[in-house]
C-alpha cells in the first residue's frame, strides 16, 4: 500500500494522529463517516507488520491518543475541581488511557498472529471482543466504544436495537477492513455483498418501531447550574434549595425530576422540615417529585447510597448500581488510597444498590432510574428497561467542566434508548438536560450551564426490542466463534 509509510517511526506517527483524530467521530462532532477510515488506516498498517508485537504496539499507539483525546476533561475534574495539583494531575490523566490502550493492543495482536487470511473477520471480532473486555474488567469503562461513533445519524445505527452498540462496534470495524482490504487486494465480491448489507440493511431499518406507546407523560427536567466547586458547602445549602424551590413552582409537571445530589445532604441530615416541604409543594400543584440525594441505609450509616428519592409518594429508593471507580468507591484502599490526600473529594465511598431494583411507579408510568455513569452499560439497563416504559438518568457532570464530556455522555444515552426502544430523560446540574426519543433523536435539550427546567410531553413506551431480549450474548458469541474458526483453519 504505497501511501503508508514504510518507516517504524512513520508507521507509529500515522497510527497516533489515526487516533487524536477519533474525537471527532463522538459527540459534539459527530463525524460518524470519519471512523471506518481512521480504523482502516490502523488496521492497514497492522496487517502489513512482520511480527504480531509489532502489530499490538501500533493498536497501543493508537488507544493511548484515542483515550487521551476523548478524556482529556479527567484532567479538569482533577486538576479544576478536585483540586489535584497539576504535577499529579498530569501523570494521573494518563493512567486511564494507559490502561485502556492495552485492549486495542490485544485486540490487533491477537488478529495478527491468526495471520492476514482471516483479517476480515478475525479482525473486527477481536476489536469488538476487546472493547466488551474493557467495558467489564475491573468494573469497566466502555466510553469511546467505536459503536457510539455511529449513534443515532449513521445507517448503521438502524441495527442498534437488535444487537446493541456491540453489533455496531462489529459493522463499523468490518466497514474499516474492508476499507483497508480494497486497497490492498481489491474488493471481494462476497465481502461487497456484506458491506452493503450492513449500511443499506441499517438504513433501512432505521424507521422500524419495535416498541409500541404506552401513552404520555407530562415531565419536567430542573437544572440548577451548581458549580461543582460550591456545591458541597455548607453555606451554599441555602442557596440550592431556593434554586430547586422556584423552579419546582416554575414548572409544575406531572413528574419533576431533579438531577444527582441535587441535595447535598444525607437524606437522614436535611434538617427537619425541608423534604417534605418540597415534597408538599409539589403535590399542592399535582407534581410528583423525584430528587438525586445521598441516602444511608436504616440502622447502617455507614452504607450509603448515591440514590435517587422520590418526595410526594412512597417508592423504594433507588441506590445506584454501577459505581464509578475513585469518584465514589475507593478500588483496592491499600494500593490507591494515598490518592484521596491531593483531592477533595466528597463521599468517595458510596455502596451499591443492586441490579435488581424496581422500577417507581409515577405519574401513571413504571420509571427506571439510572444515575450518572452507569448508562454507559447496556446491559445493566436491560432489566429495569424490560419492566418499566421510560428510562431517567439522573447526573452532574459539573466535575469536568466546559467540556466534550456531556455531549459524550448525552451520545450514550441516545444508544440506551436506541437499544431499549424507551425514550430516556436526562436531568442534570449542569448539562446535558435532555429528553432522547426511543428512535435515539433528541426531543429537546437545555442549554449547558444555565438554571432552569426542560418541561415536555414524552411518549411512553411498552413491548421488548430483540436487545432487551438478547442483550450483548449473541453479538459477543458470533465475535468469539469466528476467533475459534480462526485458529483452528489456522492449524490445518
Amino acid at each position: 500500500m504505497t501511501f503508508l509509510p514504510a518507516s517504524r517511526h512513520g508507521q507509529t506517527a500515522l497510527a497516533v494522529l489515526s487516533g487524536a483524530l477519533s474525537v471527532l467521530c463522538f459527540a459534539p462532532y459527530r463525524l460518524f463517516w470519519l471512523m471506518p477510515l481512521l480504523l482502516a488506516v490502523l488496521f492497514a498498517l497492522s496487517q502489513q507488520q512482520g511480527r504480531s508485537r509489532d502489530a499490538a504496539k501500533l493498536g497501543a499507539w493508537w488507544g493511548l491518543a484515542a483515550y487521551t483525546a476523548n478524556f482529556y476533561w479527567i484532567y479538569l475534574s482533577l486538576h479544576d475541581i478536585a483540586g489535584m495539583p497539576a504535577w499529579l494531575a498530569g501523570p494521573m490523566t494518563l493512567l486511564l488511557p494507559a490502561y485502556l490502550c492495552l485492549y486495542p493492543a490485544l485486540a490487533l495482536g491477537l488478529a495478527h498472529r491468526l495471520g492476514p487470511r482471516h483479517a476480515l473477520w478475525t479482525l473486527p471480532a477481536a476489536w469488538t471482543l476487546g472493547e466488551w473486555l474493557r467495558g467489564w474488567v475491573m468494573t469497566g469503562f466502555p466510553w469511546g466504544n467505536i459503536g457510539y461513533s455511529q449513534v443515532p445519524d449513521s445507517p448503521l445505527a438502524g441495527w442498534t436495537p437488535l444487537g446493541g452498540v456491540y453489533l455496531l462496534s462489529v459493522l463499523t470495524a468490518f466497514s474499516a477492513v474492508m476499507l483497508a482490504q480494497t486497497l490492498r487486494h481489491g474488493l471481494p465480491r462476497r465481502a461487497l455483498a456484506v458491506l452493503l448489507l450492513a449500511w443499506l440493511g441499517g438504513a433501512a431499518l432505521k424507521p422500524v418501531s419495535w416498541t409500541q406507546p404506552a401513552g404520555k407523560l407530562d415531565v419536567a427536567l430542573l437544572q440548577g447550574n451548581i458549580p461543582q466547586q460550591m456545591k458541597w458547602q455548607p453555606e451554599a445549602f441555602a442557596h440550592t434549595l431556593d434554586t430547586y424551590h422556584a423552579l419546582l413552582r416554575q414548572y409544575p409537571a406531572k413528574l419533576v425530576i431533579l438531577p444527582e445530589t441535587a441535595i447535598p445532604m444525607f437524606a437522614e441530615q436535611v434538617p427537619a422540615g425541608i423534604l417534605p416541604a418540597l415534597g408538599h409543594i409539589a403535590r399542592a400543584q399535582g407534581s410528583e417529585l423525584v430528587t438525586g440525594i445521598p441516602y444511608q441505609h436504616p440502622g447502617q450509616p455507614e452504607v450509603y447510597y448515591n440514590a435517587a428519592l422520590a418526595l410526594t409518594s412512597a417508592q423504594p429508593v433507588y441506590g445506584k448500581d454501577h459505581l464509578v471507580p475513585f469518584g465514589e468507591f475507593v478500588p483496592l484502599p491499600w494500593l490507591t488510597g494515598w490518592v484521596y490526600r491531593y483531592m477533595n473529594m466528597p463521599l468517595a465511598g458510596f455502596t451499591s444498590g443492586g441490579s435488581q431494583q424496581a422500577p417507581m411507579q409515577l405519574a401513571g408510568h413504571k420509571v427506571a432510574f439510572n444515575i450518572c455513569y452507569e448508562d454507559s452499560f447496556g446491559e445493566g439497563l436491560r432489566m429495569g428497561a424490560l419492566q418499566a416504559s421510560v428510562l431517567v438518568n439522573l447526573s452532574n457532570l459539573a466535575w469536568f467542566g466546559h467540556s466534550n464530556a456531556a455531549d459524550q455522555h448525552l451520545q450514550l444515552s441516545q444508544a440506551r434508548a436506541l437499544e431499549t426502544g424507551r425514550p430516556m430523560l436526562r436531568a442534570t446540574n449542569t448539562g446535558a438536560t435532555a429528553i432522547v426519543r426511543p428512535d435515539g433523536s433528541i426531543q429537546a435539550r437545555l442549554a449547558d450551564f444555565t438554571v432552569g427546567g426542560l418541561r415536555a410531553q414524552v411518549e411512553t413506551r411498552l413491548g421488548s426490542t430483540p436487545y432487551l431480549i438478547w442483550g450483548d450474548s449473541p453479538v459477543l458469541l458470533l465475535c468469539a466463534l469466528a476467533l475459534l474458526m480462526a485458529r483452528l483453519r489456522r492449524r490445518d
